[in-house]
């Protein structure tokens, strides 16, 4: 980190993104409650005024940025590691200038952190390097697969996101569960709570009661039957609210849990699936981000992003649809 006062001029890149989440995203080793120190003092400044932590930066704002020196738990052997990331190439759904789509592969993180050096967005930026801004539009967990939006263009992002909030776009989730799934439509709805284990895991639980300690976050999905084997189902999930583990959290409850799912699922089940019993190999969780439907925020027309299954879980489903051969006491194990 410098050891000196500078002073930067703010482009389109940063234009409207808040001057704290300015100071984090620039300086990742700074502890947060330095860089809030920092704006309380007024020793950031825009074009020479005190300014507040959710000031929205401007194209052509000037920023003084005071001396700041990375936290000492970022050591050389870290910084190497995170330069060196190992190439991925991503399947591309959709760009233009605006947007862009890709059918991030399961067992990627979107973006780095918990040990993570490099996710998905780190990767992007590294390959592109001449593009001035690409931020996530959504997440997706590390082992969901399927369509991943990002934006080119902050006015982009802001539009998306506008979109996002008012409910105006569509996300669908193809979804694998155990056991027999008998409504042809069902729409959940649950208070969901948020917390973080001992071993630093984020976990979300289904909450039944108001407590004035806990901030308990509503979540909306509907289940759309797709078909049935004898125990198993395939459902299409589309998401209203965009919660934290939304969609595992609810089918857990509900007595399905999604093959295959390492926090919420059948423990046992994803033992065998992981050891190809019986011939039926599932090595992660079935759940697939299938489609993202919205509208441009640039040209105003209306976009359908799909993403197909991998071969994994294709081969999967068509496995479960060749099994018809009963074990020698009349039941399949798995099915």
């Amino acid at each position: 980190m410098p050891d000196m006062i500078s002073v930067e001029n703010i482009d389109e890149k940063s234009d409207g993104q808040r001057i704290d989440n300015f100071f984090f995203k620039r300086f990742k080793g700074v502890p947060k409650s330095h860089i809030y120190q920092l704006l309380r003092s007024g020793q950031v400044r825009v074009n020479s005024k005190r300014i507040n932590a959710d000031y929205r930066l401007q194209q052509n704002d000037k920023v003084r940025i005071p001396p700041i020196r990375i936290s000492q738990s970022c050591s050389v052997q870290d910084i190497r590691k995170m330069a060196k990331p190992h190439p991925i190439t991503f399947e591309v759904l959709f760009e233009d200038e605006w947007l862009l789509a890709i059918n991030k592969p399961s067992g990627i993180a979107v973006h780095g952190g918990s040990g993570i050096s490099h996710g998905v967005i780190e990767q992007l930026r590294i390959c592109y390097p001449n593009w001035k801004f690409l931020e996530l539009v959504h997440r997706l967990d590390r082992e969901t697969s399927g369509v991943l939006l990002l934006a080119k263009k902050r006015s982009a992002l802001v539009e998306v996101h506008r979109q996002i909030r008012e409910g105006s776009v569509q996300k669908r989730y193809c979804v694998l569960v155990r056991g027999k799934w008998c409504n042809t439509k069902q729409s959940v709805k649950l208070s969901l709570n948020k917390y973080v284990t001992a071993d630093g895991e984020r976990r979300v639980t289904v909450v039944s009661g108001k407590r004035e300690d806990r901030k308990e976050l509503s979540s909306h999905t509907v289940f759309i039957l797709k078909k049935n084997w004898q125990n198993f189902s395939l459902l299409e999930a589309e998401l209203k609210t965009g919660r934290t583990h939304q969609i595992r959290v609810h089918l857990a409850h509900l007595g399905f849990p999604i093959a295959g799912d390492n926090k919420y699922g059948d423990f046992a089940l994803n033992k065998q699936l992981m050891k190809g019993e019986q011939g039926f190999s599932l090595k992660r969780m079935f759940l697939h981000a299938s489609s993202f439907d919205l509208i441009h925020p640039a040209t105003g027309k209306y976009i359908h992003l799909e993403a197909p299954l991998s071969d994994d879980l294709t081969v999967f489903l068509h496995r479960l649809d060749e099994d018809t051969i009963p074990t020698e006491d009349g039941n399949h194990p798995l099915l």
